[in-house]
């Protein structure tokens, strides 16, 4: 199938309209056209029809570009206006290309008689599971507007925590490359310069620190290529391991319990199992479907088994808070809460406690884990430096005392 745009005219209310059609030709497309009681004017091939599956990487939609879509959807239906309207409204507005060729593929798709749950199926790498779930349940329930509202929030959650980790992880990387920049200048420069300087006093040795960082120079500046190819290489490798369900599953364990990012990333994973959870419950979601969503959407494939264990032992009867109480992946606060939400029918109001209490302990956790990273920064530059200053200060001492020496 081919995205081809056309402009029409509808005889009904006189409008002129502009959108995009899916159909194999030309011929097919004007047929669609004619069917919707559309006279059509102009019908071309959309040359950015390609793009979305191009932009997965080239193209990427933004996530305050979904958010924004999300927000002003619900805003127009709420006002009363009609879907497709509100859509092409939308799609008038937004500045992202890649998102305007999604929307209205969204549009043809609606206009042809599928739902907007339906048509945003059709964009897997744009709107995930829990998206088109709301928004299933949303036209279900006839609270689309307020099922897209509680997308945007979610999303919105989702993009701060992402933020603040991106913002805790740039201090120190920008340090290590600054440390390594003025590490290399120096071995680079100066080594050489000591090495010329002892090459005038036969019989003169350099010490083993100097000679290994001079070897280590030599590779580098001489066998560059072999180098690029080998870090390319296992780069490679690595992605295509961490792809794999063997390396999925070291990593994420790696992520839960290695000190100091463990404790963090768990309270990741408990927020986002909580809001994740709280949103879907909360739009009348089946708990057997929330808990198959937010396995997906939490990201980390030892907590999605132990979500898929748990569905299991749902359809036996057994509580969900009763289940994860003895699982050993989950904080204990949750099942607490979840037990209180359980005996008391405010399950979504538990679970929107628990997402808050550790969103604010995610905020602390990256604040001790900068406060931590300073100092060990610090030791390592020391280290770093000494190392530089003895591998060009020893070898020049060993010469002056050797001239001592020899004028003595």
């Amino acid at each position: 199938m081919l995205l081809y745009k056309y402009v029409a005219h509808n005889p009904t209310t006189g409008e002129t309209v502009k959108a995009t059609v899916e159909a194999q030709n030309e011929t097919e497309a004007a047929k669609v056209l004619q069917k919707q009681g559309l006279v059509p004017v102009e019908i071309k091939l959309n040359q950015n029809a390609g793009s979305i599956a191009f932009g997965k990487y080239f193209n990427r939609i933004k996530m305050k570009d979904r958010i924004l879509f999300s927000r002003q959807l619900s805003t127009l239906i709420n006002a009363g206006l009609p879907l497709i309207q509100s859509l092409r409204n939308v799609a008038d507005q937004t500045t992202s290309k890649p998102l305007k060729v999604v929307i209205e593929g969204i549009i043809t798709s609606v206009e042809g008689g599928s739902s907007l749950s339906a048509a945003v199926a059709k964009y897997p790498d744009v709107f995930n599971k829990l998206y088109v779930s709301l928004v299933t349940a949303g036209e279900a329930s006839g609270t689309l507007d307020k099922a897209l509202e509680r997308l945007a929030n979610q999303q919105e959650k989702d993009a701060d925590i992402i933020s603040k980790i991106r913002g805790a992880m740039l201090y120190p990387i920008i340090v290590l490359i600054v440390m390594f920049g003025v590490i290399a200048f120096m071995v680079i420069k100066l080594l050489p310069a000591v090495q010329n300087l002892y090459s005038t006093f036969p019989g003169a040795q350099l010490p083993l620190i100097t000679r290994i960082l001079l070897t280590m120079v030599h590779f580098a500046t001489h066998t560059w290529w072999i180098v690029i190819i080998v870090l390319a290489a296992l780069i490679f490798l690595f992605l295509r391991w961490r792809k794999s369900t063997g390396g999925r599953k070291v990593i994420d364990r790696a992520k839960m319990s290695t000190p100091p990012i463990g404790g963090l990333f768990m309270k990741i994973y408990m927020s986002r199992f909580a809001r994740t959870s709280c949103t879907l419950v909360g739009s009348g979601v089946p708990l057997l479907q929330v808990l198959e969503i937010t396995g997906e959407a939490v990201s980390n494939v030892h907590i999605q088994d132990s979500l898929n264990r748990a569905a299991t032992k749902i359809k036996g009867g057994v509580a969900l808070s009763d289940i994860l109480s003895k699982d050993p992946n989950f904080l204990p606060l949750v099942p607490s809460m979840i037990r209180i939400g359980e005996q008391s029918g405010t399950l979504e109001q538990m679970l929107d406690k628990v997402a808050i209490y550790y969103e604010k302990e995610v905020d602390q956790e990256v604040n001790n884990i900068n406060a931590l990273i300073e100092p060990i920064l610090m030791v390592i530059l020391g280290i770093a430096a000494i190392l530089i200053v003895v591998a060009v200060l020893l070898p020049i001492y060993g010469l002056a005392n050797q001239s001592s020496l020899s004028g003595g």
